[in-house]
């Protein structure tokens, strides 16, 4: 019943599907565009029903949603949906090739950090839109963490949390800093990184006014959300926080 179940849910989202033969994926790879008309790949995690909290899950710098392959099914445990997004800025990781990246460039596309702020917004209408799961949550990595605050600005309506690998201001949107887009956040947010790197996003942490939450590594730890691989020796540690996180919206 569950397989039949999974068919019809990926038929309805109305969203190319693309088959994978990877033992170790258990997901689907489907596409979608952004506003400027580049195609979008993502990798669609889902195991409950199609109501359930969902996580949208954003790589960092020079990788793509091959980040998540082992974290979206641990979140899949937890009782969420969630779908993993190659963005225009990145490249590979885990084997898994970034073809957002590679539309992008055949279309004479930028592919700069701030370029990719389409991309992440594309993907989080996709799930309301599309999906219509009871609560969204966005997740990013380094890069992309700093512009879910950009997005959980936005839609401070649709976003009911936050995740952050990593923060920092590695730019400006619209001349504006990630700490002003932080400050105008209404959902809870959850900050982590490397232990060396929190003064990169104390100013964002401090700038959050609902209910925030960070976890700093005793030891080194690790940049972005690798830090929940199983590779990481502290990646235990993590996963508690974030687990301890996600209980606020099961």
């Amino acid at each position: 019943m569950k397989k039949i179940f999974y068919f019809l849910f990926l038929f309805a989202v109305n969203g190319a599907i693309i088959s994978q033969n990877n033992k170790e994926f258990l997901g689907k790879t489907i596409n979608f565009k952004s506003s400027d008309g580049v195609t979008i790949t993502a990798d669609l995690y889902v195991t409950h029903a199609q109501n359930a909290p969902f996580i949208i899950l954003y790589h960092q710098a020079g990788y793509s949603r091959g980040e998540y392959r082992e974290i979206a099914p641990k979140l899949n445990k937890l009782g969420f949906n969630c779908m993993a997004v190659d963005q225009r800025s990145g490249k590979e990781v885990n084997g898994i090739i970034n073809l957002t990246h590679l539309e992008a460039k055949k279309l004479g596309k930028q592919t700069e950090f701030v370029d990719a702020i389409g991309d992440l917004d594309a993907a989080y209408l996709y799930v309301k839109h599309r999906i219509r799961p009871n609560k969204i949550i966005i997740w990013g990595s380094s890069y992309s963490a700093a512009i879910t605050f950009f997005l959980g600005s936005s839609h401070y309506n649709g976003i009911d949390g936050i995740l952050a690998f990593s923060p920092g201001e590695y730019f400006t949107i619209n001349n504006k800093t990630i700490a002003h887009y932080a400050s105008k956040v209404k959902c809870p947010v959850f900050i982590t990184s490397a232990k060396n790197e929190y003064n990169q996003w104390k100013s964002i942490y401090n700038s959050v006014k609902p209910k925030k939450y960070n976890f700093r590594p005793l030891s080194t730890g690790k940049h972005g959300s690798k830090a929940l691989w199983s590779t990481n020796s502290d990646h235990k540690e993590y996963w508690n926080s974030v687990e301890q996180f996600l209980l606020k919206f099961k």
